[in-house]
């Protein structure tokens, strides 16, 4: 049975995306994580979001992006939120765990916004092939502010 993790693609309007840099990996991540029994998959990636970056939307409106085959034991549900752009420095991470060495590490350890012409460039193969083939981000950018105008 596939697992399913839930997140939120941050997107502002000078076309970046919110980037988490995983601890101890080459690669940035969107803010995401496994979803609880019971728990709808809207409140996961809320929860996972806050937990990974300390960004808490749980007042915006969220654009359902829905489930997505992602990894062969994995799905993704996700959803996207435009916002205005801050300081990505400010950001951090309340979610940790305890690495080979015995030391408790945050799971994401830097914060960026990424050009959406460089997301390919900074996340690992499945998650560049849903940001950058599943998805358009420049499309889902002109979506979310055509939402937002309405």
């Amino acid at each position: 049975m596939k697992t399913l993790s839930c997140g939120i693609l941050v997107l502002n309007a000078q076309q970046e995306l919110l980037l988490c840099h995983v601890t101890g990996a080459w690669h940035w991540d969107i803010p995401k994580g496994g979803i609880e029994p019971h728990e709808p998959p809207r409140v996961a990636a809320l929860r996972e979001t806050r937990e990974e970056s300390g960004l808490d939307f749980s007042d915006r409106p969220l654009l359902d992006l829905g489930r997505m085959a992602y990894r062969p034991r994995k799905d993704l549900h996700l959803f996207a939120v435009l916002t205005e752009r801050f300081d990505a420095g400010a950001c951090h991470c309340d979610s940790h765990y305890t690495d080979t060495w015995g030391r408790d590490r945050p799971e994401m350890d830097g914060f960026e916004w990424t050009r959406f012409e460089r997301v390919h460039r900074r996340c690992a193969r499945h998650m560049a092939e849903v940001l950058t083939q599943r998805l358009s981000l420049p499309a889902l950018l002109l979506q979310l502010q055509q939402q937002t105008a309405a």
